[in-house]
């Protein structure tokens, strides 16, 4: 394992990187830039006007804001205080960051006035309607927040019940306290409750500690080839797990810049990228896809990328052609990003299709998932893990409820590995279908169905039926232009797939048709039950 050489604390985090990289670049954005002494010197000042609120170790605040040098410093100036930081989602509407902040019993919460078409402080007046008689004079009393403060605006701040959060870099407070404080802060203590996406059940709130979140960042940073010199675009937001241990913790760790935008604009970000000479990209296929089909990608000077996630955008020698035969991981926000881990480079043909081995200082076992017997390697079952950077456990859920006997966590994620300890992911466990006494795995032939150059998404769910038990349906969106129908797509299937994971029912949708969860991710339950309800419909 390649953990940090300093204690994994956020204080001395930020105090070692603005030693070794203080001069350099940590991110910029179209209009700001911010170094890593910068970081360390505004965060500390907010560190000490939070301490003047009366937020210490243990504190629960809240940070809504974009991908940028607030949220930097903020994050920063919150856990290196020992406080936990609990970042929302930026596309949070009133219901969901009402919840949220009850279920974190959130006692402060930092955030901007708004971001794009989103003004926070309506959200908020709409999520604890109790504001419309708060005063910022007196500490917040809201019957459905009960925890909740002080909330702090960063930009416009006109509301009697805010204040202004750039009042937070002028404390009194002296530099001593701060340093006591810090000096308290230990790599057990809990640093981020992070929220998965709710898609089948309420969000999860995940606990991590200090030493789980700096050291797996570190220890994933090891296997990456990342350095100083790299500039690191990313479009990942910082409230998921994704964007906070790949794209943010570990170009830290590396001393490395990130390039963050607001926004993400094909033509725009592409002349970013160019102009701030990116070599790493890391996010999501389809934004590569998006970059690499406007009209300009041509006519930009891209020659310093060198890696990244994104196969449509990157040079040819880089990406191999074969989608089976690129390196992949399986993570998660309870296991703090990856625990499998595939270096760089093409699978060799014997490891088609696999998301590589365990993390040093993982393990994993197999599981059957009703008897919760363990499986002999090659046995599709339920995948648990156990390790270093496995969570705390869940906010307000018992540990009995959280892990089993042998301090595993059962993931709901189905697969297999083979001798090697090479692991073959299958999707969740909850997706799978039962047809005719058959199981089908959607991703498989959801990945067949996205390979059709026509097909820009596809997604495979179970729906009822009488006689079968389940039957394969499926909601497919077209590239923009393109032209199909469902019996020529069926048609095609039952040429390269066994005939019973053909879908019965296929439906061509557009995109703003179908349910997606606030996080980005299709809502298949309520796809299932959008699809099924067309069925009955005689569709």
């Amino acid at each position: 394992m390649a953990f940090p050489d300093f204690e994994a604390t956020a204080p001395v985090f930020a105090r070692t990187l603005a030693e070794r990289f203080g001069a350099r670049e940590l991110i910029v954005t179209h209009d700001r830039r911010m170094t890593y002494a910068e970081a360390e010197t505004r965060s500390a000042h907010m560190a000490r006007g939070l301490l003047a609120e009366g937020v210490g170790k243990g504190s629960r605040v809240a940070l809504l804001m974009p991908n940028g040098p607030d949220w930097i410093v903020t994050w920063l100036a919150i856990t290196r205080i020992g406080a936990i930081a609990v970042p929302l989602n930026t596309f949070f509407r009133f219901r969901e960051l009402e919840w949220v902040l009850h279920h974190a019993d959130v006692q402060h919460l930092l955030a901007v006035s708004g971001f794009l078409s989103h003004d926070y402080r309506e959200r908020l007046e709409e999520a604890a309607p109790a504001l419309a008689h708060a005063s910022a004079a007196t500490p917040l009393r809201l019957p459905n927040l009960p925890c909740l403060r002080s909330i702090h605006l960063l930009g416009e701040c006109d509301r009697p019940w805010a204040k202004p959060a750039e009042a937070l870099q002028a404390s009194t407070v002296d530099a001593a306290l701060l340093a006591a404080v810090e000096a308290s802060v230990t790599p057990a203590d809990a640093m981020m409750i992070l929220y998965s996406s709710g898609s089948t059940a309420d969000p999860k709130g995940v606990v991590h500690t200090h030493g789980t979140i700096l050291r797996h960042s570190h220890n994933l940073l090891a296997m990456r080839d990342i350095d100083e010199d790299d500039r690191v675009w990313s479009p990942m937001p910082f409230f998921w797990v994704g964007g906070l241990v790949y794209a943010f913790l570990g170009t830290m760790h590396s001393g490395a810049c990130l390039l963050c935008e607001e926004v993400f604009d094909p033509e725009s970000t592409l002349a970013f990228i160019e102009g701030e000479r990116a070599s790493v990209l890391l996010g999501w296929p389809h934004f590569g896809k998006a970059l690499a089909e406007h009209p300009s990608a041509s006519e930009r000077d891209l020659g310093c990328l060198r890696k990244g996630n994104m196969p449509d955008i990157l040079p040819a020698s880089l990406v191999p052609a074969d989608p089976e035969l690129r390196p992949n991981a399986l993570g998660m926000t309870e296991t703090c990003g990856p625990h499998t881990w595939c270096r760089d480079g093409a699978l060799p043909e014997a490891l088609r299709g696999s998301f590589g081995s365990a993390v040093a200082g993982v393990e994993h076992k197999v599981v059957d998932p009703e008897s919760g017997e363990r499986l002999p390697p090659g046995e599709l079952g339920e995948i648990c893990v156990r390790g270093y950077s496995l969570m705390q456990g869940l906010y307000k859920v018992e540990r009995e409820e959280v892990f089993d006997d042998e301090g595993f966590y059962h993931t709901g994620d189905g697969g297999y590995f083979d001798r090697g300890g090479v692991l073959y992911f299958k999707g969740r466990l909850g997706d799978m279908i039962k047809t005719a006494g058959a199981n089908v795995t959607p991703s498989e032939i959801e990945q067949v169905v996205v390979a059709y150059p026509e097909v820009k998404a596809a997604y495979v769910v179970g729906v009822p039926d009488e006689e079968r038990g389940q039957s394969v349906a499926a909601a497919v969106v077209l590239e923009p232009g393109q032209i199909t129908d469902p019996g020529a797509l069926r048609a095609r299937l039952k040429r390269e797939i066994s005939a019973y994971k053909v879908p019965r029912h296929i439906f061509v949708q557009s995109e703003h048709e179908l349910p997606f969860t606030d996080t980005g991710k299709i809502d298949k339950q309520r796809l299932t039950l959008l699809l099924s309800e067309r069925i009955q419909g005689g569709e």
